[in-house]
């Protein structure tokens, strides 16, 4: 992890010790002060605000001051308002910030600083996104706790992104379901009939099972589903061991991670070529589909997967533009021919 200013460790038999020192190395050197020994903490950055002089409001004067509170603020921390995944990425994306104008005055930023560096990341729309989502992030906290007066994101907009992870096939999925191992077959299952992110994938279990389904509180957003087991899941897991801890562990009997089963999954597609391209998050977009083609609405499917309303109906346009283009071809194989004018008319004059 990068220190800021004046931050320097040392390593004493075997052990890490911090400190700040202004002016270290040169003839206006200042005393020595200890820093806690763990820079992972937020007691670790709050003592070095309060060694920099910048305890408090000050402690925001500059960008990185800015992003140092709040990356040890409770809103930050909070691992019911971030997951340790959504932390780990705004701290990359920080990163950036950090770089690009760490020792500037924090209430000089302007939207078109952020603008610029989403330009310059022109050929990487989705890292120019994921920082942008971050900035905004970083300004709206900031902007309620009187840090800055303006918001950094006005008017940037985020990059279009077309493609995206793409629902599996019929053929695909029967594939996955015969060709790979018990293993990230029994993951496949869980991702294509619950609909849930691989975060929550990997955490499912017997304890999670709750008349008739699995009742669970999603890491990403903190919000409580209940997701029905339905036939097709509930036939798998009749056949699975009833044990305490999540369906899913690794071959040293280990529970995943979201990562972890990701890379195993990853390696066995590459031994399943008709999986070839094909992505987990992708599933979830199938288990979408799956539920819209059997009839539930926009807002059930929303109760069950807990996505937002906008993302269903993004990963359903295509699925119900292809049922209604199907329906037409029905309707229109159905009718009789369209009788011609010539024939309207003569029908016409005989009933006068």
């Amino acid at each position: 992890m990068p220190l800021p200013r004046g931050v320097h460790k040392v390593l004493s038999r075997g052990r890490e010790y911090f400190y700040f020192q202004a002016g270290r190395g040169t003839d206006h050197a200042e005393p020595r002060v200890r820093l806690p020994d763990d820079p992972q903490t937020p007691e670790f950055w709050i003592a070095v605000r309060q060694a920099q002089g910048i305890e408090g409001k000050t402690g925001a004067a500059t960008v990185n001051g800015l992003i140092d509170a709040y990356v040890t603020s409770p809103a930050f921390l909070d691992p019911e308002t971030l997951t340790e995944g959504t932390r780990v990425l705004y701290r990359r994306m920080l990163q950036i910030a950090r770089k690009a104008w760490g020792e500037l005055p924090a209430a000089m930023l302007r939207p078109v600083h952020v603008q610029a560096v989403m330009d310059g990341f022109a050929a990487s729309k989705g890292k120019a996104n994921t920082f942008l989502g971050t900035m905004r992030a970083l300004s709206g906290w900031a902007r309620a706790r009187g840090h800055l007066d303006s918001s950094l994101t006005e008017g940037v907009k985020p990059y279009p992104v077309t493609g995206g992870h793409k629902p599996w096939t019929t053929a695909q999925i029967t594939s996955a379901l015969a060709e790979l191992n018990d293993t990230v077959r029994r993951g496949v299952v869980l991702y294509l009939y619950t609909g849930q992110r691989g975060s929550d994938v990997v955490r499912l279990g017997w304890t999670d099972v709750d008349e008739g389904g699995f009742t669970i509180r999603q890491r990403k957003t903190g919000r409580e589903v209940w997701c029905p087991i339905v036939p097709e899941l509930a036939a798998e897991m009749a056949e699975w061991e009833r044990r305490p801890g999540p369906f899913l562990l690794q071959p040293n009997g280990k529970p995943y991670s979201r990562k972890r089963f990701s890379i195993h999954f990853a390696e066995a597609r590459e031994d399943t070529p008709a999986l070839a391209g094909v992505t987990l998050h992708g599933l979830r977009c199938t288990a979408v589909v799956r539920l819209r083609r059997l009839g539930l609405s926009v807002g059930q499917i929303g109760d069950i997967s807990g996505m937002s309303l906008a993302m269903i109906e993004r990963y359903c346009r295509f699925a119900d533009k292809k049922a209604s283009g199907k329906a037409a071809l029905l309707y229109l194989g159905g009718t009789a021919p369209e009788p011609n004018c010539k024939t309207l008319e003569i029908c016409k004059t005989k009933s006068l």
